[in-house]
C-alpha cells in the first residue's frame, strides 16, 4: 500500500531502494518568453538537482538564475548517492527519473512528493495541457498510469516506432515500409535480414536495431503487443511461459540470434544507434521520434530518413508505447519544495521546453508546444504526418513497482545469451527468466510491504 505524501519513510523502505540497483535513463537554451507562474515563490533560493551531465547544462543553470531567480546546484545522478542523501536527511530537491520504470518503484516506497496540488495551482503546467505520456508518472498504489502525479516527462518518443534509411533499402532492393500502416514484427525481421551486409565475417551494415530503451520494458511492451501481459495483475510476478510472452521473447531472441542488429552477443562499438545510423551502417532503428534531433542536423541524412509506425504481431494488439518518459520528481523530504517546483515549471513549461520542442529531440509533453516541432522541410512534414497518426495508438504499459528495470536487465543479461547462441531453447529460457525474476520481485514486494 502506498504511504501518503509526506509520511515517514521506514529504514526498510530506504534500504529497499538500493536493493534492485540503479535505474538507467539535452536541454537546449532559449531566451524566448512564455507563460510564467505566479503560483509559488522560490526566487533567491538554491535548489539541488540530481541529474546526468547532459540533462541540464551550465548555460541552462545560468539562464535559470536570470529567468526565475533560483540558483541551481547539480549533483551527478547516482542511486547510491541518492539513497545516502535521503537517509542523511538532506535529499536533492529535484531528481532525474525515467518515468516508465522509476515512477512506480519510488512512489511505492513513499519517497516521491504528490505533485497534484502544485499542478492544480500552476498557470504554466495546466493539467488539461499535459500530454497523456505524463501518465507514466502517475501511480495509485497498485497500477501505473492512475492516481497522483509524481513527476513529468521533459519530452518523449513512442519508442517502438522506427527510423529507416531509404538509400540502404534501395541498395538492397528491399521495399520501403508503408508510411502509415504498420508492418508485422515478422516482416520487420525479414527486412532486417535482407538489409544486413557482412564482409570477411564482419557486419558492415546492420539491417535493424530493436533493443528498446531497456530490455525488460521492451519485453513488457512486446508482450502487450502480442495480446497479453508480462506481469500478473498485481505486478508481483512475471510469466514468460504464457503464449503471448513466449511469442514476444521468441521474436526478440530470433532478432539477437540472427545478428541482424546490435545485441549483448553482438555489441555496437558506438554503444547506441545514433552514430551508426548517421554513418549509413544501420538501415532501421527503433529509436522513435527522438532520434530526429540528430537526423535533422545532418542535411545529407535527413532527406533519406523516414519514420515508420510501431510494428504489430498478427492476432495481437496495435500498441505504440513510450519506454522512457525521462523527467524529474521532487523527494518528499526536500527542504525547498516550492523553489524546486518553480524550477520544475520553468524546465518543463517555459524557455527550455520551447527550445527542446523546436529542436526535434522528442515530442513536447505539453500539447500547446506541438506547433513548435520542426516542419519547415518536406521530409520533416512527412515525419510529423506519421508521428501525429501514431499518437492515437499510445497507451501506458505499466511496469512493476517491486524491482528496478536495471536489476531485471542484469538477470536477463546473465541468462539470455545461452538462448541467443542456441545453447538452450527459448522455452528453457522462459522458465529460467521467470524463476530468477520472480525471486527478485518477491524480495521487492516484501520490502515494500
Amino acid at each position: 500500500m502506498r504511504p501518503h505524501a509526506g509520511a515517514a519513510v521506514s529504514r526498510r523502505r530506504f534500504l529497499s531502494l538500493s536493493a534492485g540497483g540503479a535505474v538507467a535513463g539535452a536541454a537546449a537554451l532559449s531566451g524566448c518568453a512564455m507563460r510564467v507562474s505566479s503560483a509559488v515563490g522560490g526566487s533567491g533560493e538554491t535548489v539541488t538537482v540530481m541529474a546526468k551531465a547532459d540533462d541540464i547544462s551550465p548555460e541552462l543553470i545560468k539562464q535559470a538564475q536570470k529567468d526565475i531567480g533560483v540558483k541551481i546546484n547539480t549533483v551527478l545522478y547516482s542511486t547510491s548517492k541518492l539513497i545516502a542523501m535521503m537517509t542523511n536527511g538532506n535529499p536533492p530537491d529535484l531528481v532525474r527519473g525515467v518515468g516508465a520504470v522509476d515512477a512506480p518503484y519510488y512512489a511505492a516506497r513513499g519517497v516521491m512528493e504528490d505533485l497534484d496540488p502544485y499542478f492544480a495551482k500552476s498557470s504554466v503546467l495546466r493539467p488539461a495541457d499535459l500530454d497523456p505520456v505524463n501518465d507514466l508518472w502517475r501511480y495509485d498504489g497498485r497500477t501505473q498510469g492512475r492516481g497522483p502525479r509524481y513527476g513529468m516527462a521533459k519530452d518523449f518518443s513512442q519508442d517502438s516506432m522506427f527510423w529507416y534509411n531509404t538509400a540502404l533499402f534501395d541498395q538492397a532492393d528491399v521495399d520501403h515500409p508503408p508510411e502509415l500502416d504498420p508492418v508485422t514484427y515478422e516482416e520487420w525481421l525479414d527486412k532486417a535480414e535482407r538489409l544486413t551486409r557482412r564482409k570477411n565475417g564482419q557486419t558492415t551494415v546492420f539491417g535493424g536495431s530493436y533493443n528498446g530503451v531497456l530490455t525488460p520494458n521492451l519485453l513488457a511492451s512486446l508482450t502487450v503487443a502480442a495480446g497479453g501481459n508480462l506481469f500478473t495483475d498485481d505486478y508481483s510476478r512475471v510469466d514468460f511461459t504464457t503464449p503471448e510472452a513466449r511469442k514476444a521473447l521468441g521474436w526478440y531472441i530470433d532478432y539477437c540470434r540472427t545478428k541482424v542488429g546490435p545485441s549483448i552477443i553482438q555489441p555496437d562499438p558506438n554503444t547506441w544507434d545514433g552514430p551508426t545510423f548517421q554513418a549509413n551502417r544501420l538501415a532501421m532503428s527503433n529509436s522513435g521520434y527522438w532520434l530526429g534531433g540528430l537526423i535533422n542536423a545532418d542535411k545529407k541524412l535527413a532527406p533519406l530518413s523516414r519514420l515508420a509506425p510501431a510494428p504489430y504481431f498478427e492476432g495481437g494488439r496495435r500498441v505504440s508505447p513510450c519506454q522512457a518518459g525521462t523527467g524529474f520528481w521532487i523527494p518528499t523530504k526536500s527542504h525547498h519544495k516550492d523553489a524546486a517546483w518553480r524550477v520544475f515549471e520553468w524546465f518543463f513549461g517555459e524557455a527550455p521546453a520551447k527550445a527542446r520542442a523546436s529542436g526535434g529531440w522528442g515530442i513536447p509533453t505539453l500539447k500547446s508546444l506541438r506547433p513548435l516541432m520542426p516542419a519547415q522541410e518536406d521530409y520533416q512534414k512527412r515525419v510529423l504526418r506519421v508521428q501525429e497518426a501514431e499518437l492515437k495508438h499510445y497507451s501506458v504499459i505499466a511496469f512493476t513497482p517491486y524491482a528496478t528495470a536495471d536489476s531485471l536487465l542484469a538477470l536477463f543479461n546473465q541468462i539470455a545469451p545461452a538462448a541467443m547462441t542456441g545453447d538452450i531453447s527459448v522455452d528453457t529460457l522462459a522458465g529460467r527468466l521467470s524463476s530468477a525474476m520472480n525471486d527478485q520481485l518477491k524480495r521487492g514486494k516484501e520490502q515494500v510491504g
